[in-house]
């Protein structure tokens, strides 16, 4: 988010300890003469059902959300999405490379046992060990964490990881390289704790609410699946004081308009997104309820650049052109999007790419360009392109992909068929690369060019597009190694054109996150870019 800087990492930066003393409490803070509801009890779609509430299994945004109420890691972020202090009260580093974290002594898991230094260590170590399969085991990798990549490689062994408990409330982490963003990586769900001895009694089946052990402002009451999960008050934790709502209920609704209907009726408080044909009409006649805010995500089509024909850049740029980003913005969604020819979107602190050749082009000149690297390929009127994509069941997303389907079928005579897939499902057939086009949607882990370009790097997992280049993997690493941010910036910007040149990818739209919030929830984060919500963090007014 450009207006707002990270005070602790430019602190950390200059080599200074961070102390959080003279700190305010970042829990819900309710407006003197605030008359709060007798009922504190929060209802929310989430979208989809979750995959998992494992915080070392989990990739997705729903799954995201519903963590975020239930674990807390070293960091939070508060309403304008600066870091501030999570289970570490405080942290120092002297040259980027060493970070201390000072763990609060009054810390506790749902279950009254201590959160400890020893209990982060069994996290990360459980994160980068190839026998938990963690979606994003890679994210480990980019902190430059000692020896993280050999060990998600398989050639050293989880216990040589740069992290260790220096004592039960100080942890010490060891990276590779200076990262001066590495405090803001530390808000990920996937370095979120998990308690060893659950793990170890439970198995897979420690998620289960009769077995389930968490150390965030919730804990979990009951799972639905496909209908319900409510999270309750975790008396346990630190900061239950300052906590108002004391029950959230997350409803999975794929259905857009269901999950509209729904709000409309009075059985939610807050959608997960909104129809988007029903924007202009909710906008005149529930303006109240219509939040639209900025968001740190990109909506675009991956190719699956391993197989025929998406292994030809020609027929990869065909399609990328003839998308009408103009089109699909303002027409299709109309709420604020911004047509996209770059990974990464604009609001990213500090990223100013080039526009790539392609962007500066009139849609009539896109197309020309197409039909003659897709003739060049040898796909013409009399051998058409024919291929599947493939989307997780959405109204929005099937919206988008028959009015895309439409530009390619009028444009290039390409015959597309269009295949919806549940959300875990989806998931799987994409990391699995049993696609040919997919719908794909990225937002950042953290507030930095970094979190989308190191998505395209050849050892990320979650690169479903498989684009492996030498050359932008050797752009890539030279960034995350360098600590000056013009330098960085710099590299960002041209691993940007090595992405518009090869195109294993076709952005299409920079999101803004537009959902229906009832006036009645206070404390909503309207300026948090990566749209961090914290339940403990809102409250209920009354009407």
């Amino acid at each position: 988010m450009r207006k707002n800087k990270i005070t602790q990492v430019l602190l950390l930066g200059a080599g200074l300890a961070f102390a959080t003393a003279s700190l305010p409490s970042f829990a819900a803070q309710v407006p003197a003469g605030t008359k709060l509801a007798d009922k504190q009890e929060l209802v929310k779609g989430n979208g989809a059902e979750v995959a998992s509430i494992d915080p070392q299994k989990t990739e997705g945004v729903p799954e995201s959300n519903v963590i975020r109420d239930l674990f807390e890691g070293l960091v939070n972020q508060d309403a304008d999405g600066n870091v501030v202090p999570g289970v570490a009260e405080s942290w120092e580093t002297k040259d980027n490379k060493t970070f201390i974290f000072h763990l609060r002594k009054d810390a506790k898991w749902s279950n009254g046992d201590p959160v400890t230094a020893d209990d982060f260590v069994f996290t990360f170590q459980r994160a980068v060990d190839p026998a938990t399969a963690s979606p994003y085991a890679w994210y480990l990798e980019m902190t430059t964490m000692k020896n993280a990549a050999q060990i998600v490689s398989g050639k050293a062994d989880k216990s040589t990881l740069g992290v260790k408990a220096i004592d039960a409330n100080t942890l010490e982490v060891s990276l590779e390289s200076a990262v001066p963003y590495f405090v803001k990586m530390m808000g990920h769900t996937t370095v979120k704790p998990v308690n060893k001895k659950v793990i170890e009694k439970f198995g897979d089946q420690w998620t289960k609410p009769e077995n389930f052990v968490s150390n965030g402002a919730y804990v979990l009451d009951k799972w639905v699946l496909n209908e319900r999960m409510v999270l309750v008050r975790n008396k346990q934790y630190w900061d239950d004081k300052d906590t108002v709502i004391n029950k959230v209920t997350y409803l999975p609704i794929e259905s857009q308009n269901a999950e509209m209907n729904r709000f409309l009726s009075g059985e939610l408080d807050m959608t997960y997104e909104l129809p988007n044909e029903q924007f202009k009409r909710l906008t005149k006649e529930h303006p109240e309820d219509v939040m639209v805010v900025g968001n740190l995500c990109s909506y675009y089509y991956g190719f699956n650049n391993q197989k025929a024909p998406f292994n030809d850049v020609r027929v990869r740029k065909a399609l990328s052109y003839t998308i009408d980003r103009d089109v699909i913005t303002r027409i299709l969604l109309g709420q604020g999007q911004k047509p996209a020819y770059t990974l990464t979107p604009e609001i990213v602190a500090d990223f100013n790419p080039t526009m790539p050749e392609y962007g500066t082009w009139t849609q009539k000149e896109r197309i020309a360009k197409a039909k003659e690297l897709l003739e060049e390929a040898g796909y013409n009127k009399s051998n058409p392109l024919k291929f599947t994509l493939l989307y997780n069941t959405s109204d929005n997303h099937k919206k988008n992909a028959i009015a895309i389907a439409s530009m390619w079928k009028k444009s290039l005579g390409v015959d597309v068929t269009l295949e919806n897939q549940e959300w875990k499902t989806y998931l799987d057939t994409r990391r699995q690369g049993n696609f040919e086009v997919t719908r794909a949607g990225w937002c950042g882990d953290y507030n930095e060019a970094s979190a989308f370009l190191s998505l395209m790097q050849s050892n990320n997992s979650s690169n479903d597009p498989r684009y492996h280049s030498k050359e932008y993997d050797a752009v890539m690493e030279k960034a995350l190694n360098s600590t000056s941010d013009k330098e960085r910036a710099d590299l960002y910007a041209e691993a940007e054109k090595l992405l518009a040149r090869d195109m294993p990818i076709a952005p299409i739209f920079q999101y803004v996150k537009a959902r229906l919030v009832s006036p009645q929830v206070g404390g909503f984060p309207k300026n948090n870019a990566e749209d961090k919500i914290y339940s403990k963090d809102l409250y209920m007014i009354a009407k």
